[in-house]
Order: C-alpha cells, then structure tokens, then sequence
C-alpha cells in the first residue's frame, strides 16, 4: 500500500524509527519544535508533555496543577516541571536543557515513545539522564516522573538534587485576569518529601466559592531519606533578580527556614525541594521520583503514596498494560510494520478525544472542556468498532440532546444524557448536526444487529428556543431541560422518532436554490458569515442520503415483522407530500411544525404503516439528490464539479471558470450516490489538478479564492494553507477517500490515504510524533495532533472499506477492496477486530496474486467450517453470525 518510511533525517539529523508495536524513537528530538506529547488516564487526568518538560496538567477547566500551556509557552516559557544538579559545584544542569552550561554545550537528547509513556534520555560526556513521565491509569489524578542520573565516566560525580516544580493550582480564566490576586488565595502547606497548595477559594466575581481542590507535588530520592531544604515559593525559590534558567537556590547553598507542617500564604505556590550533595562514583546511579496530585483534600494525596521507585514500576507497568488492552481489538497486519505501527496511534486517538474533548493540549488551547455534538457522534464510530459494549446507552443518553424542532444542544455536560448551550453562551446552528447520529447510528446497527435500540425511548432537550434558536420563549424557566407536554408530563420519543425529526426538518429548511440553509456553519465551522443566504449543497446530499438509507431500514425492519411504527401526531406536518421544487411551500410547511411545537407537544402518538412511510422518506431523500445531481452540477469542456455552497448574496462558492473548488462539495455528492459516474471521474481528475499537493499530504480542502469573502466566513480571513482555508485537512480528506471507496474508485482512494500516511511519518517536513494532525500547513507541518475526527473515519475506512469487513444488521459482509500493492510480496493479508462482537482475526487469502477488479471472493472459512453467503456488489454475506476466532477469505479469479 505504502512506500516503507522506517527512518527519515532532518535538519540537524533528527531520525525517527517506528516499531510495529507503536512504540518509537526519535534521535535529536530537540530539533524539532512545537512538538508534545499526551499522558492522561480515563478518569479525567489531562496531561501533556514536551522533550522539554514543558505542558500543562489538569483535570478540568478550573483544577489546573501546572501553569496553562499554549503552543508557543512549549518553546519560550519557564513555567515548566524542573529539576536541577548542581555539578561538581560548577554548573547547573536541568533537565529541561535550558541552563547556560546547556545551551553553550547542547546534550544530545533523544525520545522514546510508548502507550503512554514518555521518556527523554539526555546524554553528553560525563553522564546520562533519562526521564521517564506517564499518567497512572487508574482512577486517580495524577502525573509521575522518574530521573535517572548515571555518571558514565571513571571519575566521582558530585550532584545537588533540586525539584523546582510551579504550581500554578487554579482556573485558566485567571492566567491574565487577576493572576496577582488570586496568588494571594494560595496556602502552602510543607507536608514530609512534598508540598500542597490548597487555595482558599476558586476565584469568580461572579461568585467566589470554597476551593476544595489541592494541588501536591511529592519526591523520593534513591540517595536520600528526606528532602533537606523546602522552597514553597516561586519569588524564593528563584531569588531576587534570578530566573528559572539558573535559580539561586540551586548554585547557592541558601538553607530553607520551613519546616515540615509550616503554611506559606499569599504568594505563587512553587514545588521546591532540595536534597543534599552527593557523590556518584563510576557508573553509579541516583533516581528520584516525583509525584504531582489533584485531590479534593489533602487526607486524599497522602493516601495516594508512598512514592518510589518500586510504586513508579508498578504503576507503570499497569498503565502500559491497560493501553494495550484498549487497543488490542483493533490490530493491522500490513507487510509494512511501520505502517502497522502508525496505525496503532491513529486508533489511539479517538479514545484521546473520548478523554480530551476538543481542548487541554497546547495546540487547542481554546474552549472551557466538555465535547462537541459532531464530536460526540464521530468518536462514536471507532468504539463501535473496537469496544461496542458501552455504545447502546451512550446512543440512547446522546438522543436526548435533540430538540423536537430538529437541532440540538451543541455542548455535551459532564454526566451521560445532560446538554447544555454553546460554551460561549451564544446558541447557533450547525446545519450539519443532524446528519452525523444516523450515520453512527446505522453503524451500530450493522454491527450488532440490535435494532430493539430503534424503539427505545428517550426524552427531548429543551430550552427557551424554537423554531431552529430563531425564537425564544419568554416564559420559558430553567430546570430539567426535557420536553413537555401540553399537561407538563415528559414527553418520551422513540429513536427512531428522533431519527426522523433530525433528517426531515432540512428537508423543508431550504433556501433560494432549494439547498438546505447553512445557518451559522456546516462541518466547516470556517463557514461561519453567510446565515441569511447561505446553503450547503454538500450537507444537502448528506441529509438525502439519510433518507433514502432511512428508507431501506423501514424496508428492512418491515422484513421483520415490524409493519407498523409509532410516532407522536405532530410528526404529520413533516410526512405530507409537497412539490420538492417549492421553496416557499417547503419553508411553509416548516414554519407550521415549528408552530405546533414551540409550546411543546400534545404526547398523542399514531401508527404509521412502515412501507408508507418508507415511501414518503425514499421520495424526500431521492429528491434531495436530484437537487444536488441536477442543479449544482458545474461543467466547462472536460472539467467539471459540484457547487459545494452559496454565500449570503446568494450566490454560489465553488466556479469552474475561475477554478474555485471546495473539496466538501464533492465528498458528500460523491458518498451520497448524487454524483453519478461521469461525475465522479471528473471530480477525481479534477480534484488532482487544482487540489492534490504532495508537499502537503495529499488534498487541500479548496482552492485559493485570493479574497476575505466576508459574505461567507472567517476561514477566508485565515492565509490560504491554514486550517478551513485550503489546508490538507484530514477530516475532509479522509472522508474522501471513504467516499470513492465507497463507489469503487480503490485506486483513488488509496491515493489519499497514501499521501497521509507518507507525509505523516516524514519528519522533516511533517514535524510531528507518529499519528494523523488535523492538518497541515503550508510547510507542511502537522498541526493540531491527537485530537481530530479524521482519526475515527480512517479507521472506518480501513476497516469498512479496505479490509471490507462491515455488517448488515449483524450479519457479517466481507467486501475487500484491497490491491495488490498492498499484499507486497506476500499472499495474504490480515486484520484483528471485533465481528459480532467476538475478538476476530481475517485473513485474506490471495493465491494467486490478483489486484482488485480481477478477484471476487471464492470461499468463507470460519475455524475450518464453510460458509454459506450471498453476493453483494462488492463481496459476500454470510447467511448467519460468526462463532469462531480465524476467518479465511480466499480470493479466487472472476
């Protein structure tokens, strides 16, 4: 599939060599900047750490325990995890690598990289150090750390030990406001080998409250049996006049008068600790181990230790064994290692957004946590694949952020089934927002089989607003935020209900040119300027697919005795026929629903016949694709693609004749089925032409408009190459590439994977730790890595659509889409991951070495047992579920 990528120099011979097994090493790994790396655990722990020690370490928005770290403090701020020695009484060394000594004589430093443990090993003539960091995995709020310092030499190595760890211990909201102020709130408090800051109370003008978080850093010394000087300020422990380049406790012998039980008040909290001189002799070693810990009091953080050596072990080997086991479900097995390797980080990641959201690493450093609702749905999709037994209640606990008019609660609160408004307090509408629960939805129900989740019930959310936000309800009190009916009883809807309310509302929420308005944005959030006119043609062909495979459901459910379906009166509106080409009439229609709801809903209910009504979806959802087919397809001689949008002068984004090319505007018309053939062929070439740029990673997600087009959004004001405005962004990108799969263009499709997978692993150009960013910039730098979509939907894709391993309510299909390159030298061609629940592994047997287009599978072996299977367009169907741990799928000529 991939050209081998195991090592690539850059600039001052930065090397980086990725193992199968995901763990990685990079050599001069202070060559590169901007660069970090996430320990956390599934607790709420968020950590992240550069090869300098910068990062922050938090459990949410206000429990910061070290100082909030954007990109840029990674490279020039002091407020880092320090350790000091003193050596020989000559020099300060840290090991951050920021001391004089250190930056006239540079270390060479070198990372190395596991699931999930950091590791930074300094080395230069007279000793070695190495560093090992991770996040416990189990439920606790901790970040812990192990120096190692061994004298390599024949001659005695006398070392200071000094921690210098600032503790920041507070909200992010006061980094610049009121930072002063809030210091005086800190009480330090000197405990046995550690120290705890425990604010008096969380700071808010709005409302001061009593802070119950402390904040502890605690150490053991292999050499030592006590701290012997504590410095529990930052201004004491630096010294008058000093920084934390060189601070004075650390080259001066300046003896602490603190005392163990001692409270130091009013003044920045700073984690200072030092140990007596010692000497190491020939190839002697001092480790200390240091502990940082959030706790609700203070009995908490002792209980947490004791802290050494033989704890830092234990802890770590369960917290590398629990990674593994989270990502044991899901195994590649590529004749690339490398590749294999790569891809164990990429699964990784969606569970890192589960943890992370969409803030709390250097590169998002904006937002207050929680999760976005496409978030929500998209992480979704790889636990379905790789742990589906939480899924059903989190679907059910999803639903109940839908409003009866068809939008929803934009932010996820912190407890399963609880939504609330944006996270500025500012209600908009994301256009796109109803179309991703079908789709992870639909997923689960192939997988699983379980279509009982149809039909379970789930409430409404609701706040003040109607009528899609744009009217609000003045007599409208806050409480639970759920549905009522006209008596005030909750109201409870099937999922299905919900389903249908999400994808029918677009339907009728059209603008001029009869494309579904694009409100305050789309997927792209970039499209943020064109509410009044702007439509989204893309998300039009997204929102007629839903109903058409909507359609097929009923079919299908039909099929299962299930010949009726139950829902509430008031869905009527939404169900009658109206001439698809009407814009008025549609929004008419709209406007009469949203009426009959804004006070809530009567809780009568009818049936409905499911083909009927299967109908009056098939037809809604063709029409939608028609629109799109018909009337925004863009052609001039040989090229030609689909108008992806218009902006608020009504008028359309994408122009052939100038060369302006959205690459969402073809994904969605393409996965769809709006593009027919002819079309897609030409998108393909021409999405090569004005697109693809290797340099980059493969397909930028449009071309340069070279204007700020303020009638349509603020990615415009972005320099073209960054994020929404023409970057290679890998949501979109890989999104295509499920997309021409999904038509049978595997060799196109392959072709952005590749380019992703190629350009991700150069780290000269892209500059980051093995993994997918979500995008890349002009220099072709990976920009805002772990926490993106496009890790999700590359899994989907490889295993739905490469591997063609998928369900049809639960029973499997295999329909590959594998090539011949991909199969090296080799003949078969494997991957571990769940089929029915069941731990599988695939392999696919490929004898006679056809490439795709010249096989079609010949025999389905299940732990030695045929088969029996029915065709598919693409592949097979097995007529029951599978039983066994070993699928052989021959490929046999056609």
């Amino acid at each position: 599939m991939i050209r081998k990528t195991e090592q690539r120099s850059v600039e001052m011979n930065s090397q980086l060599t990725l193992h199968e097994n995901g763990s990685f090493h990079i050599r001069n790994v202070t060559d590169l900047s901007y660069t970090y790396f996430p320990l956390c655990n599934p607790f709420g722990m968020k950590s992240a750490i550069s090869p300098a020690f910068a990062g922050d370490a938090t459990v949410d928005h206000n429990s910061f325990l070290l100082m909030p770290t954007s990109v840029e403090d990674l490279t020039h701020s002091l407020m880092r995890r320090h350790v000091f020695f003193r050596i020989d009484d000559a020099y300060t060394w840290s090991i951050t690598g920021m001391t004089a000594h250190q930056t006239l004589t540079p270390d060479r430093v070198d990372l190395h990289g596991d699931f999930l443990v950091h590791k930074i090993v300094r080395a230069n003539p007279h000793f070695t150090c190495s560093i090992e960091s991770f996040v416990p995995s189990h439920d606790t709020y901790q970040e812990w750390h192990k120096i190692t310092l061994k004298n390599t030499t024949s001659k005695p190595l006398s070392l200071k030990s000094v921690i210098g760890i600032p503790i920041y211990g507070r909200s992010a909201d006061t980094l610049r406001d009121h930072r002063h102020v809030t210091s005086l709130l800190n009480r330090v408090k000197i405990a046995e080998n550690g120290l705890i800051n425990h604010p008096t109370f969380s700071f808010d003008e709005r409302g001061h409250v009593l802070n119950k978080r402390h904040y502890g850093v605690f150490a053991h010394s292999s050499h030592h049996t006590r701290v012997q000087h504590y410095y529990p300020t930052l201004e004491a422990f630096v010294g008058e006049g000093q920084t934390l380049l060189d601070p004075d406790v650390v080259k001066k012998e300046i003896p602490s008068t603190h005392r163990i039980g001692d409270v130091i008040a009013g003044y920045e909290a700073m984690a200072g600790m030092a140990y007596e001189t010692v000497t190491l002799h020939e190839h002697e070693e001092l480790s200390l181990v240091i502990a940082l810990m959030i706790g609700d009091d203070e009995v908490s953080l002792h209980q947490a230790r004791p802290v050494s050596v033989t704890q830092f072990d234990t802890l770590k080997e369960a917290t590398q064994a629990y990674w593994k086991n989270v990502l044991a479900p899901l195994q590649f097995h590529f004749p690339e290692k490398p590749l294999n390797g790569w891809l164990k980080w990429v699964t990784l990641q969606p569970e890192l957004r589960r943890i992370y959201g969409n803030s709390f690493l250097p590169y998002h450093d904006y937002g207050r946590g929680g999760k976005g609702w496409r978030d929500l749905w998209q992480d979704l999709l790889a636990l379905i694949l790789m742990r589906p037994e939480p899924v059903r209640a989190m679907l059910i606990n999803n639903f109940k952020g839908v409003r009866i008019d068809g939008s929803n609660a934009t932010i996820i609160g912190d407890r399963p089934g609880v939504f609330l408004a944006d996270r500025n307090h500012i209600t908009r509408i994301w256009m796109d927002h109803g179309s991703w629960p079908f789709l992870t939805t639909r997923l689960y129900l192939d997988q699983s089989g379980d279509v009982a989740l149809l039909f379970e019930k789930a409430t409404y959310f609701q706040d003040q607003f109607t009528h899609y936000t744009k009217q609000a309800k003045q007599d409208f009190v806050p409480g639970e935020n759920v549905l009522k009916t006209h008596e005030g009883a909750t109201y409870y809807g099937t999922i299905l209900e919900h389903l249908l309310i999400q994808n029918l509302v677009p339907y009728y929420h059209v603008g001029a040119h009869n494309n579904i308005r694009l409100e305050d944005a789309d997927w792209n959030d970039g499209l943020d300027m064109a509410s009044n006119q702007g439509e989204s043609v893309a998300f039009t062909a997204f929102y007629g697919q839903n109903l058409v495979a909507l359609a097929k459901l009923l079919h299908q459910l039909h099929g299962q005795g299930i010949t009726k379906i139950t829902l509430f009166v008031e869905i009527d509106t939404l169900l009658q026929a109206t001439a698809d080409y009407d814009v008025t009439a549609k929004n008419s229609v709209l406007q009469h629903y949203f009426e009959t709801v804004k006070a809530g809903v009567s809780g009568k209910t009818r049936q409905y016949e499911t083909l009927a009504l299967a109908k009056v979806l098939l037809a809604k959802g063709e029409a939608l694709l028609a629109q799109v087919r018909e009337n925004e397809w863009l052609e001039e001689a040989e090229e030609g693609w689909f108008n992806g949008y218009y902006d608020d002068d009504a008028v359309a984004l994408d122009d052939v004749k100038q060369k302006h090319m959205t690459l969402t505007g073809q994904v969605f018309a393409i996965m769809s089925g709006a593009a027919t053939k002819k079309q897609v062929d030409k998108i393909i070439r021409c999405a090569d032409t004005y697109l693809y740029d290797q340099t980059v990673g493969g397909y930028r997600l449009n071309t340069d408009f070279k204007t700020v087009k303020t009638n349509m959004g603020r990615l415009f004001g972005f320099a073209y190459g960054h994020k929404e405005n023409g970057a290679m962004f890998s949501h979109m990108a890989v999104m295509y590439a499920n997309a021409l799969y999904q038509r049978g263009y595997v060799t196109a499709g392959d072709k952005v994977i590749k380019a992703i997978y190629s350009h991700s692993m150069d780290l000269k150009h892209a500059k980051m730790y093995p993994g997918i960013a979500e995008y890349y910039n002009p220099k072709g730098r990976g920009m805002y890595p772990y926490l993106t979509g496009s890790a999700s939907w590359l899994i989907l894709t490889l295993v739905t659509e490469v591997f063609g391993i998928k369900g049809d309510l639960g029973l499997p299909v295999f329909e590959p889409k594998l090539l011949l390159a991909q199969f090296k030298e080799e003949t078969t061609l494997a991957i571990t991951t769940l089929i029915n629940e069941r731990r599988v592994t695939v392999v696919y047997d490929n004898p006679m070495r056809l490439n795709y287009g010249d096989y079609h599978i010949g025999n389905v072996v299940v732990d030695d047992e045929e088969q029996a299977f029915s065709r598919t367009r693409f592949g097979v169907k097995l007529l029951q579920k599978i039983t066994g741990d070993r699928v052989v799928v021959v490929l046999k000529a056609k």
